[in-house]
């Protein structure tokens, strides 16, 4: 119990005496408090602000150097109530430097991620070194990576002064920038592609050496490739903490013009509205693009076969793209000659911001079917289920991106891994298993565009806040699109994850948590799934939900805002909740130990000695007696019947005058209530049971309990968590029934993430076998069962990582 007890409060109270924990003590002492900003409900304050910066970029590719080159103008609205003396960006292209912190302070082999290892340092150095960590660090020695910024200078010519700080760089202002002040400023800048394969990035180039094209082709994915503004919040000021390749972005919202120059035969997918769609499609590219916008399935904007004619040759030719995007915390693009692109229209009848929103893919021949079939119309499905949840799709494009990425988003856009396979006749097809993994991480990614995309949480600091709220949503979208499809969270998926020793609270920071996947995703994905189904059902948790997506549409988040309103919105205290499942590692075990069956004294003995005398007969005859008559030996009153009285001739169980008596003397002492309520209960004879509960893995939480009637029938019975708030490790419930009770079992459904569904049962039942367990886990599909074990173990070889974010 002690262990327990250590995990049980955030709280700086401290019990000195007994063991008692206060398992529902209310939060306010660990949240920040309410103010101007942020108030009590979880909505944003009267004087809530956000930041704005707008860019004007002109970006060229070189594609035989596999550089950007490009010039950006930075407008920086300070909406804040103080005055800025300088400014931080985001450098992220730095982070793969030799000098780095991401790159100095990465762990050799891995060793200690999952917590302390027994392994010797032999084991540990043989085990550690995969070739994907080879490949990575041979392919950083030989190339030159992260950023030459050629020149920083303030809108007249100026030159500004600043510092470069590893994958961050701080921009000294000639004049502090006052409340409400704006300036405008240039940065040109330039820096060499990585190649995703070899360095396991989240954007680079993907190289094709066997396309027709002399050299082979490229796919080129860039994200995080030009200088960012820093958020600058209410609650933290700058967000200026590393990038060190794990926890991802928070950004300030803003208009962006961006000019993309390519080669003239490829295609190029974008954040933003295209603007120039004469400049760089055919007339026939286009009227497709327009039918597109009506049309009941995708339609090629660009076909299979005119993918294929652009592969063949490559050109010294350019075109340049211009996009437009509004109101948009960030800005990516994909570039290849290798892409076909198909479109359709989703309608959004209830925004006026994005009434049609065109749905679209742009994959190369190794996409192949599964692409055509199935990308677009899951980014359509997916925009039908969240829109729901939460708001319409507020912008213009939703995009599914083939490349080297297993998966990863931006506004408007996202890349996407899963591809078909080469098969011994040449043909490319795709498994089971293939099929629905691009389904599960196109409806993941798209669904990032709401969260954090345009609820803009902070996910280097919380990761959980929109990878865990995701993973909870694109859970409902895989199950809504095919319930047989092994995508999303069930509770029973995290069990493994909550009784082991290298758990953290979900609250952990995210380059600070041993295991990303289950921590950032599974859990509080589970978590979110449980508070809907179980604790508060699903028109509270659907009403609460979209009110907080409303509330922070186009703002910034924090987990006490979440917390706050889900409570607020709901009108159910959970702190237990919050507190439990993100503050410490406790797990759910709850244990039914052992039921008493009861039965009403009535104290009317013509009733209570019959009963007696029932109970009596099912004991088992005594070994004596029995022997006795097995030798067939009588007893003394059997060979002596003559001297027998009435005691002889009936049983202890047959009352007499005297005990009648006492009968009718305890009825007419009785007040009349009293009496009324005895004669009902007498009436009615019901079946009491006494059911003991422990707590054995400290997390509270409601008692789904299922009541197996003698005859088949069978009841549940929801016991709500506060039945913990006096005893949060032993309880006991009175359960009265009008029929025999033939068993009880604890979540039978297995919707609580209880540990160990074994001590759910009373009576207790047979376990099955360790073999016969093995033999069930190998039916599940290979495919993903490994994706699976991929996430849960987090391995770093980049070829896994394909296929897992």
């Amino acid at each position: 119990m002690a262990v327990v007890a250590s995990h049980a409060t955030a709280s700086s109270v401290q019990q000195t005496k007994g063991d008692f924990v206060d398992k529902f003590r209310q939060l306010e002492e660990v949240l920040p408090t309410p103010n101007q900003y942020r108030n009590a409900a979880g909505e944003p304050g009267d004087q809530y602000w956000q930041q704005k910066v707008d860019y004007r970029i002109n970006v060229t590719l070189d594609e035989r150097k596999r550089r950007l080159k490009a010039d950006q103008q930075v407008t920086y609205t300070n909406n804040s109530p103080y005055t800025l003396r300088y400014l931080w960006l985001q450098l992220e292209q730095n982070r793969f430097k030799e000098d780095s912190m991401a790159e100095r302070s990465v762990e050799f082999g891995g060793i200690g991620r999952r917590g302390p290892s027994t392994r010797s340092m032999e084991d540990g150095v043989k085990a550690g070194i995969s070739f994907g960590e080879l490949e990575r660090q041979q392919w950083l020695a030989d190339h030159q990576v992260g950023y030459d910024i050629l020149n920083v200078s303030a809108s007249d010519g100026t030159a500004l002064p600043f510092v470069i700080a590893g994958s961050q760089m701080r921009i000294d202002l000639p004049q502090p920038l006052g409340s409400k002040g704006q300036l405008s400023f240039n940065i040109e800048y330039a820096y060499n592609i990585i190649e995703e394969d070899a360095v396991s990035a989240r954007a680079g180039y993907e190289h094709f050496p066997n396309d027709a094209r002399k050299g082979g082709n490229d796919i080129f994915l860039l994200a995080q490739w030009f200088p960012r503004l820093q958020a600058y919040s209410d609650y933290e000021a700058w967000h200026n903490k590393e990038f060190l390749g794990r926890g991802e972005f928070t950004l300030e919202f803003g208009d962006y013009e961006v000019n993309i120059t390519v080669p003239a035969d490829h295609i190029v997918s974008s954040t933003g509205e295209l603007q120039n769609a004469k400049a760089v499609l055919t007339k026939t590219q286009r009227e497709r693009l327009e039918k597109a916008k009506t049309a009941k399935r995708p339609v090629f904007v660009v076909t299979a076969e005119e993918a294929l004619e652009n592969e063949k040759e490559g050109t010294k030719e350019t075109k340049t793209w211009q996009f437009v995007a509004k109101n948009v915390r960030d800005f990516a693009w994909a570039s290849s000659r290798k892409f076909m692109w198909d479109a359709k229209g989703v309608a959004q009848p209830n925004s006026a911001e994005a009434p049609l929103v065109m749905a679209m893919s742009f994959f190369p021949k190794e996409g192949g079917e599964l692409w055509r079939k199935y990308s677009t119309e899951a980014v359509a499905h997916t925009l039908a289920v969240y829109s729901r949840f939460s708001f319409d799709y507020p912008y213009p494009v939703a995009q599914s991106v083939n490349g080297p990425v297993g998966g990863m988003e931006y506004p408007m856009i996202t890349f996407n891994g899963p591809r078909t396979t080469w098969q011994e006749d040449g043909s490319r097809t795709y498994t089971q298993a293939e099929k629905r993994f691009l389904i599960g991480v196109v409806i993941h990614e798209i669904g990032h565009i709401y969260f954090p995309m345009t609820v803009n949480s902070d996910e280097r600091q919380w990761t959980w806040m929109d990878e865990g709220i995701n993973s909870f949503l694109d859970g409902v979208a895989g199950r809504e699109w095919d319930p047989t499809i092994p995508w999303g969270v069930e509770p029973r998926d995290i069990t493994w994850y909550m009784k082991s020793d290298v758990q953290v609270p979900i609250m952990t920071q995210s380059d600070s948590v041993l295991m990303l996947g289950p921590n950032a995703y599974t859990k509080p994905a589970a978590a979110l799934n449980i508070l809907r189904e179980v604790v508060l059902g699903r028109e509270r948790f659907d009403f609460a939900f979209k009110e907080y997506s409303r509330r922070w549409k186009f703002k910034r988040p924090t987990p006490a805002d979440f917390f706050r309103t889900m409570e607020e919105a709901s009108g159910v205290d959970l702190d237990w909740f919050w507190h439990g499942w993100f503050y410490t590692t406790d797990h759910v075990d709850i244990s039914i130990d052992r039921v008493y069956k009861l039965r009403l004294d009535t104290e009317n003995p013509d009733i209570d000695f019959k009963r007696d005398r029932e109970d009596h007969a099912i004991k088992p005859t005594p070994l004596f007696e029995q022997r006795n008559r097995a030798e067939k030996r009588k007893t003394w009153v059997e060979l002596n019947k003559d001297v027998r009285d009435f005691y002889d001739e009936n049983d202890r169980f047959t009352p007499t005058n005297k005990e009648r008596n006492a009968y009718q003397q305890f009825l007419a002492d009785l007040e009349d209530n009293e009496r009324k309520a005895l004669e009902r209960a007498i009436k009615e004879d019901k079946h009491y049971y006494v059911l003991d509960f422990s707590n054995l893995g400290g997390l509270v939480m409601p008692i789904l309990l299922e009541i197996n009637y003698r005859g088949g029938k069978k009841e549940m019975l929801h016991i709500p968590a506060e039945i913990w708030r006096r005893s949060p490790w032993k309880v006991s419930k009175l359960i009265v029934s009008d029929k025999e009770v033939e068993s009880f079992v604890v979540d039978p459904q297995w919707e609580t993430a209880d540990v160990d569904v074994e001590n759910n049962h009373y009576p207790r039942r047979i376990i099955p076998s360790r073999i016969e367990a093995f033999k069930a886990e190998k039916s599940v599909d290979p495919v993903y069962r490994d994706i699976m074990h991929d996430i849960t173990t987090e391995k770093e070889d980049p070829k896994v990582k394909q296929r897992m974010k």
